[in-house]
């Protein structure tokens, strides 16, 4: 496959300089591009790089000045988004033929669309609804009741519980396992009695699930993920909890029971979010923070326990600085006995 510059600058919405027929057939990075190749540079200082490069074109923003000579130079207002589009145009995802494999187990009362793949080793309990070109690549189990909205994607040994409620064009990676049982017991009479768990889990169209990620159950609602949100490998979503739109949620988070998380949140890698609170709209919280209590719309928080951004780093100064003041002290307190 092949695009001019002149088209690839149109699909993207961008402004082209530089001969419009160069052709192009593949992207890279800017270190390893070659001719017939278009990489992207969101810095003066990438752009350095892609320039020495063997790229015949760069995208770059639209306030970007550089001439590029020999090269072509597309302006985008958002360079890494259109990077991504360009991704998808020239390497698309295989298309799988639909059809159910010999060796996947369907129920009679399930219902799959005539254009769905159902890959070897599945099974589809009772009641199951797969929309159109739902893809489940192989080893999955799909318990009763449970939906598929339509270009859903489940890769190898993805799981859903029964009752779970996915919808359109989420992605689900390989181990990752949706419906487990919440984490309820009492304890009664000498032991823990397990507290059944009969809510479900809802998941919200374009949502992405990474691999080994654990979502449980509600224990009488649902646990909800919203739309557009995306998850990385190895989060554990704890029972009723609610997650909001376009959320970011890095790997290694644990997110305990009932918390409610608003919309356009990010969540870095190793954070722990204590239970029963409420995480607002456009929150950031930084890497291997620990969550003891609500967090308002659009704060930033850093620590264990976690609290305003800049008040922390003025800790972490001050700690650094406080073997320097122990000698001082030291010293000080030696000079008055002496």
């Amino acid at each position: 496959m092949e695009l001019s510059v002149e088209e690839i600058a149109a699909q993207l919405g961008g402004s082209l300089e530089g001969d419009p027929e160069i052709l192009i057939r593949g992207v890279a990075d800017a270190k390893e591009a070659s001719e017939g190749e278009v990489t992207f540079a969101e810095e003066e200082r990438f752009f350095e790089v892609a320039l020495a490069g063997g790229a015949s074109a760069i995208l770059v923003h639209s306030k970007h000045t550089s001439p590029a000579p020999g090269k072509a130079i597309i302006r985008l207002d958002n360079v890494r988004a259109g990077f991504a589009q360009l991704l998808e145009i020239f390497h698309p995802e295989e298309a799988v033929p639909a059809g159910i494999h010999g060796s996947a187990q369907v129920d009679e009362s399930a219902q799959v669309d005539a254009s769905a793949s159902i890959g070897p080793g599945c099974v589809i309990g009772r009641n199951v609804i797969i929309g159109p070109r739902v893809v489940l690549c192989g080893g999955n189990h799909v318990a009763a009741q449970c939906s598929i909205g339509e270009d859903t994607k489940l890769f190898p040994n993805a799981v859903l519980y029964d009752r779970s409620r996915v919808g359109k064009r989420v992605r689900i990676h390989a181990g990752t396992v949706v419906g487990s049982d919440g984490y309820g017991y009492v304890f009664d009479g000498g032991r823990h009695r397990k507290i059944a768990q009969i809510g479900g889990v809802v998941l919200e169209d374009d949502v992405e699930l990474g691999a080994n990620v654990s979502i449980d159950r509600g224990a009488l609602g649902d646990t909800r993920i919203g739309e557009g949100t995306k998850i990385d490998n190895l989060v554990q979503i704890a029972h009723n909890v609610v997650i909001g739109k376009h959320c970011i949620i890095i790997s290694q988070t644990g997110i305990a029971g009932s918390t409610k998380i608003g919309d356009y949140t990010i969540i870095a890698g190793q954070v722990g979010i204590a239970g029963h609170l409420t995480i607002g709209n456009q929150v950031t919280i930084a890497a291997q923070s620990g969550v003891m209590r609500d967090i308002p719309d659009g704060q930033k928080v850093f620590g264990s326990p976690a609290q305003g951004d800049r008040e922390f780093k003025r800790q972490l100064i001050g700690l650094q600085q406080l073997p320097d003041l122990i000698k001082r002290f030291r010293k000080l307190e030696k000079e008055r006995l002496s």
